[in-house]
């Protein structure tokens, strides 16, 4: 394994500093959670978007990010290293996606997408042993992104936020 080279290679190879979350993943403790957090600020840039183009920034975002994470996991030697956090940053922004403007859905947004990040219920669970390389460092946070998605509007729906 190579992981050794990880967090001086984060903030030398622009393809890493992607795939760690723009250094966020070199926290050496819960680096999921902190780069979840460092989505936050960027999720404010664009929340405004009209819905057609943060979609496709949230694309766009995850077919690099599939990209990066399979060049930077190569690069180190192991598969879905901790500090990789670009597939959180996609599935936060997937979890806000039409989601109310107020601080307390991004605050709920958050806690809901690292429960199923961290909790991993089937088939994200599957997908995250079987499916290798940046696929599927990103496919099982995609999957994760949609269970927070869907728990967010439900509870939206319950509020009347809409």
């Amino acid at each position: 394994m190579k992981t050794s080279i990880s967090t001086r290679t984060a903030w030398t190879n622009p393809i890493h500093f992607i795939a760690f979350g723009f250094g966020s993943g070199t926290i050496p403790f819960a680096p999921g959670t902190f780069g979840t957090l460092m989505a936050i600020p960027f999720y404010l840039l664009i929340r405004d978007f009209h819905l057609v183009l943060y979609s496709s920034v949230l694309i766009i975002a995850t077919l690099i990010g599939v990209w990066v994470c399979n060049v930077t996991e190569k690069q180190l030697g192991t598969h879905d290293y901790k500090g990789i956090v670009w597939d959180e940053v996609c599935g936060y922004w997937l979890t806000m996606l039409a989601a109310p403007h107020a601080w307390q859905w991004v605050v709920i947004g958050f806690f809901l997408f690292r429960l199923f990040d961290i909790w991993k219920p089937w088939p994200i669970c599957w997908i995250d042993k079987y499916v290798q390389g940046g696929f599927g460092v990103m496919f099982d946070d995609i999957l994760a992104g949609i269970y927070s998605l869907i728990v967010l509007q439900i509870l939206v729906l319950m509020t009347g936020k809409i």
